[in-house]
């Protein structure tokens, strides 16, 4: 599998057509939501179009340009929330984080209105922002379920893959960041920040919550035994 962006300009249908879709290999189209607008890297939104999640990649098709059309597999998403953050970008959007074959980011150190060639190879942040934002968490909730049904082909039986930002795991963490426009959920279904792989971060914040249970589970049990003994 090649990592990252690609272009994606085959539709199939009537009007502005969609994507054709590996049927064949069990790929079936989970969501569509139209008029929403894509950011790549540092780039200023193209013109509106609409967003195709499936079950193995995310597809945004152009309505204005049949020409033009991005697709990324969940396999090289290695993360995706939801902004709300004015100051981290002007309109609220699905955040996500790009896995490329050589790591290198397009956008790093560059003004956008200079580069008319975009290698999308090396986009690492892609943002995608619909004219509704009501939709956000909506469309948040599928990219999880359909991040959950692509782990890691590699290291899927290592601890800290395909974890989730909940409520109970992030409680300090959502405290701090309630102003901050970057939202964690209070269900597991809805949570906001997810991340598709093996991450240091993840294995210490999950390693965190274990020990911190056992810690508490061992003080209950030590109650337990005073009472027994009173």
């Amino acid at each position: 599998m090649v990592l990252g962006l690609r272009e994606s300009t085959a539709r199939v249908g009537d009007g502005a057509g969609q994507p054709i879709l590996d049927t064949e290999g069990g790929e079936e189209l989970m969501q569509v939501q139209p008029s929403v607008s894509i950011a790549l890297g540092n780039r200023a939104p193209e013109s509106p179009g609409t967003l195709y999640i499936t079950t193995k990649q995310v597809v945004w098709l152009s309505d204005v340009d049949k020409t033009k059309g991005y697709a990324v597999d969940f396999l090289s998403i290695s993360l995706h929330a939801v902004s709300r953050d004015p100051e981290a970008y002007s309109s609220p959007c699905i955040y996500t984080q790009i896995e490329t074959e050589d790591g290198e980011d397009e956008s790093d150190g560059s003004d956008s209105e200079n580069h008319e060639v975009l290698d999308l190879s090396k986009v690492t942040e892609m943002r995608l922002i619909p004219s509704d934002a009501g939709q956000l968490d909506t469309l948040f909730q599928m990219f999880s379920e359909c991040a959950e049904l692509n782990p890691d082909p590699i290291e899927e039986d290592e601890e800290g893959h395909g974890w989730v930002f909940s409520a109970d795991q992030l409680e300090d963490e959502a405290r701090e960041t309630e102003d901050s426009g970057w939202e964690f959920s209070h269900n597991l279904v809805n949570s906001i920040g997810h991340s598709n792989g093996d991450h240091d971060l993840a294995h210490t914040v999950l390693q965190l919550q274990i020990n911190d249970q056992r810690f508490e589970d061992a003080e209950e049990m030590e109650h337990a035994s005073d009472s027994a003994h009173q």
